[in-house]
């Protein structure tokens, strides 16, 4: 399984940002069952769950996330998306993807005026 982030960059507080995860190498059967996640990591700071989304659809946030972030997944092209609004400078982060055990190589966020 490989996991292929994009769609990081720079955007003033209050923009939006949309990330994507393309999961390769694994069978339909094996990606709808499998919870698959959004982590982030500012400098100096632990990794930290952003939003993750389980089999069946149900999604959970972190409490900063909660309002602002939506997350999605697409079985047809095996990708998760975070939809990221109302971007603050503490968002400023590396954003990893992550599924069965495996990280992605992180997209650098960068929330500045």
């Amino acid at each position: 399984v490989q996991l292929q982030a994009s769609g990081g960059g720079s955007v003033q507080p209050g923009g939006s940002l949309r990330l994507s995860c393309r999961i390769s190498g694994s069978i339909l059967s094996v990606f709808t069952a499998n919870s698959m996640g959004w982590y982030r990591q500012a400098p100096g700071k632990e990794r930290e769950l952003v939003a993750r989304i389980i089999s069946g659809g149900t999604t959970e946030y972190a409490e900063f996330a909660k309002d602002r972030f939506a997350i999605s997944r697409d079985n047809a092209k095996r990708t998760v998306n975070l939809q990221m609004n109302s971007l603050k400078p503490e968002d400023t982060a590396v954003y990893y993807c992550h599924f069965l055990n495996v990280w992605g190589q992180g997209t650098l966020v960068t929330v500045s005026s």
